[in-house]
């Protein structure tokens, strides 16, 4: 039985993952726990499935969002308008409940003489998505590694999402959605690429407000 390699903490601290065993029995416990028996036929390998699940909802904690966008083109003719990737759907998970989190992610950014595939700017959604989170962080978690790594002119995004968490439990508001941004350099300092880039997206946040 193969153990999963070790993943950075915040802080850079390593840590060994728990055995599939160990994820398997923790499954297991919840199933007694919420009151059903997990050895009856159609639980019996619940436990299992979870776990492969786990692996396929967290895969982001196994890829570096970094190397992602390591290898950028500067062959673009002077290109310096916007590049933008619109409607990336994405499926996460709340750090507080662990309830899905679906929705779609808005990605543009200002060239400054080097430009990326647009798949990667796909992956990059995709690595943070896949991984516990609040919408808040990962919409400031993409956009700062993008700014990090390509040093463009300026970087936006814009995230919707619809919450589990607060339509199936709690307060139970269906249709509700949570729109976040976060805007760098060109598109912070200067409302002309911003008004231009929330015009693109169908403008999800009702105005043009200094964003953070």
């Amino acid at each position: 039985m193969t153990q999963r390699k070790p993943f950075s903490l915040v802080g850079g601290e390593k840590q060994n993952r728990p055995s599939r065993r160990e994820a398997e029995k923790a499954v297991h416990t919840l199933i007694r726990w919420a009151g059903d028996d997990p050895d009856r036929e159609g639980l019996k390998e619940t436990p299992k499935r979870v776990a492969r699940s786990f692996e396929e909802f967290f895969a982001g904690y196994d890829a570096d969002p970094v190397e992602l966008l390591k290898r950028t083109f500067e062959e673009t003719d002077g290109y310096d308008e916007m590049v933008l990737l619109r409607g990336i759907r994405f499926e996460s998970h709340c750090e507080h409940h662990m309830a899905p989190i679906i929705g779609k992610a808005h990605v543009a950014y200002l060239p400054h003489r080097r430009v990326v595939g647009i798949s990667k700017l796909a992956r990059l959604v995709e690595v943070y998505a896949k991984r516990l989170q609040i919408q808040e962080k990962m919409t400031a978690q993409i956009a700062n590694t993008i700014n990090d790594i390509l040093q463009p002119l300026g970087v936006a995004v814009v995230i919707e999402a619809a919450h589990q968490c607060m339509t199936t439990r709690g307060i139970h508001k269906a249709g509700v959605v949570m729109v976040t941004s976060r805007m760098l350099g060109g598109f912070r300092d200067d409302p002309s690429p911003r008004r231009e880039f929330l015009a693109m997206i169908g403008n999800p946040l009702g105005g043009d407000a200094n964003m953070a």
